[in-house]
Order: structure tokens, then C-alpha cells, then sequence
């Protein structure tokens, strides 16, 4: 037996065949179908002992947390320095907030769901094709073909999608460019406004992103976390920092999400009436340290699976990041360009399997 989750409704069925029920659609597939073969197509790394001896204990987490909130309706003329020394303080001491009336629209985020889940039940055989979705060869990933040992190894899926490609979206059986296009220009929209008042705080010119994060310059990444057997000690997404000015996450009620604060893996409260914020290595350089790019990563649930969409605000490759200084604190990190930062990460990750990051960019 297992435990499939869908809109609003969680149903205990044969393994066999899963009955998935949305807000007006339901389906009916085979879990051989819409689980990628993990565990098929990566025996040894499964089922080696010398390989799960020399892995440590991945999901160990210490607690569950609350993020921090941020209430968009309470932005007013008299609160708003208070308001962005809020956030502020949130974007330096946790590198993570929530945003609540955010305004992207809960039908939407409904709308998103539904999308995500025709796109990944899909058979497995159709996702690998080449031109799947009509999106190139690389958009549809799962699993690490490259992984050694169970910690890096990915226990998921996801689409991968340049904003310029959206256009592109769909095939015969599914045409989701207008539901996955509102919600990227809605997610373009909130995080360039987070990112000025973010800015503001630090003495950044509120122009700054606006002339450097152009319409084309961002992606979104929808992910899909199967249910991962409790005997296999593997994440659903590997500890990491993202490489953008700021995250928009929007994530389902399972959990999952886990960020490392003080040394400690701590859990996420799941709240799908929220969307989760939070700071890359980008705004880290560029606020000279004061906002923290945390290292985050993704539990799966061993009966249910788990949805969420990440837009990644991003600039062009052009575009140079210039930390900020005064006479009290000199610059941390060297001037770099975000064409730079990507090449400097795919040979870091060529050269020894992980991404170094900022540490390149130290003076």
C-alpha cells in the first residue's frame, strides 16, 4: 500500500494503480508509471553495503521551525521603515522569511499544482524524451547520474525552464504556457519588489535590479519529491546554496524543505498559504555579507509525495555584483560578473562534484 497527496484529499490504495484527485480533474495511472526508477536504474548505489557505510546519516534534523513572517498588507507610509527593518533582519539572522499576502492569487497556486501533477504523472518513457515538453534535451532531470554515494544522490524530479522558453511549454496532450507564464510574471513581479526594499536597507540604488535582472535573465525550476522508501537513507534535494539574488518558493503542505541555522538542520513548517523567501549567493556578495545565503536542502516523505515551484531571480550574465562598502566594513568579496560565478561553479563541480561558491570571491 501507499500514500499518494493531491489537492485536498489523501488516499490509501494497491500499490498498483493511484487514484489522484485534483479541484475538477482526476486520473487514474500506475505508480510503475510516474515514479522514475530510482532504485532500477542505480542498483549498487542502492544496495551496496560498503557504499551505505560510508555514508552518514542524512536526515537527522533537530527541530521544526517557524520562519519568520512578513505581512505585505501591513506595508503603510507610517510602518514601512519598520516594516523593511523586519524583513532585513530576517534576510541576515535566518537568510529565509515567509510572505503572506503576497498577491499571486491562491487560484493560481492551485491552477500551479494541477499543472505540475499532469506534467509528472506522465509515463517516465514520455518525460525522458528528447524534445519532452518541447523544452531541451536537459530540462527534464532526475536522480545524479554522476553520484558515488547515497548523500549525493537526488531522490526527485524536476523541470527545469529558462523564462524564454515558456513560450515553448506543452505538446499535443497538455498546454500549460498560460497557467506556468502568470505565475512566473506574478513571481518576476514580487521578488524584484522584495529585492528594493530589500536594497533600500543597504543604500543600493532602487533602479539596481530592474536594470540587471531583465525579463529573459530568470528560470523556474517546478520539482516533484516521490515517495522515498524509510530503508533508503537518501535526500530529496542535497544541502545547497542557491546561485540568484532571491528564491520565490512555492511548496505544498507535506514538508520537506530543511535549512541549516547555527550549525543545526532545522524543519520547516509547511504552510502552502505562504510563499517562502530566501536570500542567494548573489544578494549575500552583494549586501557585503550582511544577508545570508543559507544552505538549505529537501527531505522526502516515505508515503507521500511532495510539489513545489522555485522562481530564481536572477540578472543577466553581464551584469556585475559589487559589494557593498563603507569605512567601517571594506568590501568582502571581489567584483565579479554572474557569467563568472556560473563558469566558476561548473568547474568547481567538475573538478571535485560540489559547488564551492562565494569562498571564490574572497578578497
Amino acid at each position: 500500500m501507499v500514500l499518494i497527496s493531491s489537492m485536498n484529499v489523501f488516499l490509501s490504495v494497491p500499490r498498483k494503480l493511484v487514484h489522484a484527485r485534483s479541484i475538477n480533474f482526476s486520473f487514474f495511472i500506475s505508480m510503475d508509471d510516474i515514479e522514475p526508477p530510482f532504485e532500477k536504474t542505480y542498483p549498487t548505489l542502492f544496495h551496496n553495503s560498503t557504499a551505505k557505510a560510508n555514508d552518514e546519516r542524512l536526515v537527522a534534523v533537530d527541530e521544526e521551525c517557524q520562519l519568520p513572517s512578513i505581512d505585505l498588507a501591513r506595508l503603510n507610509f507610517r510602518s514601512f521603515d519598520k516594516w523593511i527593518e523586519e524583513m532585513a533582519e530576517a534576510a541576515s539572522q535566518w537568510g529565509f522569511f515567509q510572505v503572506m499576502n503576497h498577491g499571486i492569487p491562491q487560484k493560481v497556486l492551485e491552477s500551479m499544482r494541477k499543472e505540475q501533477m499532469k506534467i509528472f504523472h506522465q509515463p517516465f518513457r514520455k518525460k525522458s524524451e528528447q524534445n519532452f515538453m518541447n523544452l531541451s534535451a536537459d530540462s527534464y532531470r532526475w536522480g545524479n547520474p554522476k553520484a558515488t554515494c547515497l548523500k549525493q544522490f537526488l531522490w526527485s524530479e524536476a523541470l527545469h525552464i529558462p523564462v524564454t522558453d515558456i513560450s515553448r511549454l506543452g505538446d499535443e496532450s497538455n498546454n500549460p504556457r498560460s497557467t506556468i507564464g502568470l505565475f512566473s510574471t506574478k513571481a518576476a513581479n514580487l521578488a524584484e519588489r522584495l529585492a528594493e526594499y530589500l536594497a533600500r536597507n543597504l543604500k543600493i540604488k532602487s533602479s539596481y535590479f530592474r536594470e540587471n535582472c531583465l525579463p529573459g535573465s530568470s528560470y523556474l525550476r517546478m520539482n516533484r519529491y516521490p515517495p522515498c522508501p524509510p530503508s533508503f537513507e537518501v535526500l530529496g534535494l542535497i544541502p545547497h546554496t542557491d546561485s540568484d539574488f532571491l528564491t520565490i518558493l512555492y511548496q505544498d503542505h507535506v514538508g520537506g524543505l530543511q535549512l541549516k541555522k547555527d550549525g543545526r538542520w532545522l524543519s520547516v513548517k509547511p504552510n502552502p498559504d505562504v510563499l517562502i523567501v530566501n536570500v542567494g549567493d548573489l544578494f549575500q556578495a552583494l549586501s557585503n555579507g550582511v544577508y545570508k545565503s543559507v544552505e538549505h536542502r529537501v527531505v522526502s516523505h516515505p508515503k507521500v509525495e511532495r510539489y513545489s515551484v522555485a522562481y530564481f531571480y536572477c540578472p543577466s550574465y553581464e551584469a556585475v555584483i559589487e559589494s557593498t562598502e563603507n569605512i567601517i566594513e571594506p568590501a568582502i568579496y571581489r567584483k565579479f560578473s554572474f557569467r563568472e560565478y556560473k563558469q566558476q561553479i561548473q568547474e568547481d563541480v567538475r573538478a571535485t562534484g560540489n559547488k564551492v561558491g562565494l569562498s571564490r570571491f574572497l578578497l
